[in-house]
């Protein structure tokens, strides 16, 4: 048998390689960007199982004045973002593991920031606890003084005051795909995962909103319905 010459064999070699190089690409992006079952693990698979449970059985109230909210489908823990409370001390989301938690960022420069606030306090003033508490992260980078005003104005006497003139804690979850724009709102299991997420503003105090996080709420076997 005439063995192949070296030019086309060195051909075929190379189309193999492309060709399982080219798999190999495939799978990579298959499994960072999709993160199908089998081509990697997820490390927080079994620490937000819960959240995502949560997160099913909550989506049939996904609806009215909260329906831009987006469930979570698959784990994923928060990134434990920092700010500062009142006292300018620094906090970071682990804090509040073994809470719910609704962050929110925003800012006065943002006017369906300003409009949702009153909401926000509501809702804390409703709902907010021992087990539940409305985490409201002003990002304004220049005064300090402006956002407290603000909060003064619209009569907010519910919520404490976090706040990261930084805005880094924006960028975080930017870089995590979990803040498109202003507001930005996470609903976070006591465990630190995500339960939801919304991009824009909610009516949080309406009968939609509170029906929805009174049954996140019911998964704290700690809470007690209010």
């Amino acid at each position: 048998m005439t063995e192949p010459s070296a030019a086309p064999r060195r051909r075929l070699d190379r189309l193999r390689f492309l060709t399982i190089a080219a798999a190999a690409a495939m799978l990579a992006v298959l499994a960072g960007v999709y993160g199908i079952d089998g081509l990697r693990s997820n490390p927080d698979a079994a620490a937000c199982a819960a959240a995502v449970k949560t997160a099913g059985r909550i989506a049939p109230l996904v609806r009215g004045e909260v329906a831009a909210l987006s469930v979570s489908h698959r784990p994923f823990r928060v990134p434990d973002v920092a700010f500062n409370d009142a006292e300018g001390r620094t906090r970071s989301l682990k804090d509040w593991r073994g809470r719910t938690v609704l962050l929110n960022l925003w800012a006065t420069w943002c006017v369906p920031c300003r409009k949702e606030m009153p909401a926000l306090d509501a809702l804390e003033g409703d709902l907010g606890g021992a087990q539940f508490e409305v985490i409201a992260v002003n990002i304004d980078t220049r005064d300090p003084k402006k956002p407290l005003t603000f909060l003064k104005e619209v009569g907010a006497t519910h919520l404490a005051y976090y706040s990261d003139p930084s805005a880094k804690a924006f960028q975080d979850l930017k870089l995590a795909g979990k803040a498109f724009g202003m507001p930005t709102t996470l609903i976070v299991d006591p465990s630190g995962c995500e339960i939801g997420e919304m991009a824009g503003p909610a009516e949080w105090a309406s009968a939609d909103g509170l029906k929805l996080v009174r049954a996140v709420l019911a998964d704290d076997p700690g809470n007690v319905t209010r």
